[in-house]
C-alpha cells in the first residue's frame, strides 16, 4: 500500500502541474478555449475541429451538446436528430456568456488543464480517504485532507466563475490564491506525518525571519498578478505583437514589484546567513536562492528582453514553487528538534 506522505506528495505535484497548465492558458490565451463548465463545448472530449461545431442535417444530438449558430452558442435541449431544416425548438441559447469562438489549440489547451485538474482533484480524494487511518491519534490529519477536498471542490467552481465571466482578471487572481492555500495545505501533511529526524535546530530569530520573508513573497505575488492584470489589459489594447509596449506607461503597482524584488533578495540573503552562521541545518535555503535567483532573471527578461515565450509562465510558475519551498521552511523553523543558543 502506497504511503499517505507519498501520496501526498503525489498530490502536491498534479496541483502545481495544475498551476502550470494554468500559467500556459493564460499565456496563450487559451482560457475560453472551453467556453462552458464542466464539459467543452458540451462535450467530455472537446471537438477537433470547426465542422464538429456546425449544425447538420440528419445528425444525432445529445442534450447538452453545443453548436455555433451566427456567431453565438446553442445548447441542445434534449435528444434528438436533425431533420432538413434547422428546428429552433430543439435548441436553447446559452445564457452564462456571449463567447462564441473556437480555436482547436486553445480548446485543448483548457482541456488539457481541467483534466490535471480532474486528476489533481482524485489524488485529494484518495489521500482523504487514506487518512481516516490517522483519525484515532491525528485528527487534525484528517480533517485537513478532507478539507484540501473541499478546497479543491472550491477551486474547481472558481474555475467555472472565471470561464462564465470571461476571464475576470479579479477571479483569475482569486483562483491563483487558492492554488496556493491548496499547496500550503498539502505542505503541512507532508510535514505534519514526517518522522524523519532532519537535525535541524530552532531559533526564534530565524523563524521570524522566514515568516517575514514569506509574507513577501505572498504579497509579491498578488502585486504580480495586478501586473499582469494590466498587461492582460494591455495586449487587448495594443495586440500580442506589440510586446515592446505592454510595460511602456506601467501601474504604480509595477514598480512596487519590481522594488519589492531587491528586498525580497535581501531578506532571504539575511536569512541565508543567519541559517549558515548558526548552522541550523535549513538546506531548503539554497533551493530559496536559486528559485529567487531564476525568478528575478525572468522578471528582467520579460522588462528588457520583450516578454520571450515562456517567461510570462515561468515567472509564475517559480513564484508558486518558491513560496512552497518557504513555507515548508518555516514549518521546519516552527518545530524545534534541539534548542539552539544565541547571544
Amino acid at each position: 500500500m502506497i504511503s499517505f506522505r507519498k501520496l501526498a506528495k503525489a498530490s502536491l505535484i498534479l496541483v502545481y502541474l495544475v498551476i502550470v497548465a494554468g500559467a500556459f492558458v493564460r499565456m496563450t490565451g487559451s482560457g475560453m478555449g472551453c467556453p462552458d463548465w464542466p464539459k467543452c463545448f458540451g462535450y467530455y472530449i472537446p471537438p477537433t475541429e470547426a465542422s464538429e461545431l456546425e449544425w447538420e442535417p440528419n445528425r444525432v444530438y445529445k442534450e447538452g451538446q453545443v453548436i455555433i449558430v451566427n456567431e453565438s452558442l446553442k445548447v441542445a435541449n434534449t435528444n434528438f436528430t436533425t431533420k432538413n431544416n434547422f428546428d429552433t425548438s430543439n435548441w436553447v441559447d446559452y445564457t452564462k456568456h456571449d463567447y462564441a469562438i473556437f480555436n482547436p489549440w486553445h480548446t485543448w489547451i483548457e482541456f488539457i488543464n481541467r483534466l490535471l485538474g480532474a486528476l489533481a482533484g482524485l489524488a485529494t480524494l484518495a489521500l482523504a480517504l487514506a487518512s481516516l487511518r490517522y483519525w484515532k491519534k491525528q485528527k487534525s490529519v484528517t480533517l485537513l485532507s478532507w478539507l484540501v477536498v473541499f478546497g479543491m471542490g472550491f477551486q474547481g467552481w472558481l474555475g467555472a466563475t472565471v470561464v462564465y465571466s470571461v476571464l475576470q482578471p479579479f477571479k483569475i487572481t482569486l483562483h491563483m490564491l487558492m492554488a496556493l492555500v491548496i499547496v500550503a495545505f498539502l505542505l503541512y501533511l507532508i510535514f505534519k506525518v514526517n518522522k524523519e529526524s532532519k537535525g535541524i535546530s530552532y531559533d526564534k530569530t530565524t523563524l521570524i525571519i522566514a515568516i517575514f520573508a514569506l509574507g513577501l513573497t505572498l504579497i509579491q505575488i498578488i502585486l504580480g498578478t495586478q501586473v499582469r492584470e494590466f498587461v492582460d489589459h494591455q495586449i487587448d489594447i495594443l495586440g500580442p505583437n506589440a510586446k515592446n509596449l505592454w510595460l511602456q506607461d506601467p501601474t504604480i503597482q509595477f514598480y512596487i514589484h519590481r522594488s519589492l524584488s531587491i528586498g525580497i533578495l535581501l531578506i532571504n540573503g539575511i536569512l541565508a546567513y543567519r541559517i549558515l552562521k548558526l548552522n541550523l541545518g535549513h538546506l531548503k535555503i539554497y533551493w530559496v536562492l536559486f528559485i529567487l535567483t531564476l525568478e528575478i532573471f525572468s522578471g528582467i527578461a520579460m522588462y528588457y528582453i520583450d516578454f520571450p515565450f515562456g517567461s510570462q509562465t515561468l515567472h509564475l510558475v517559480l513564484a508558486a514553487i518558491l513560496f512552497g519551498v518557504q513555507f515548508y521552511l518555516v514549518l521546519d523553523a516552527i518545530k524545534p528538534r534541539t534548542n539552539l543558543k544565541t547571544s
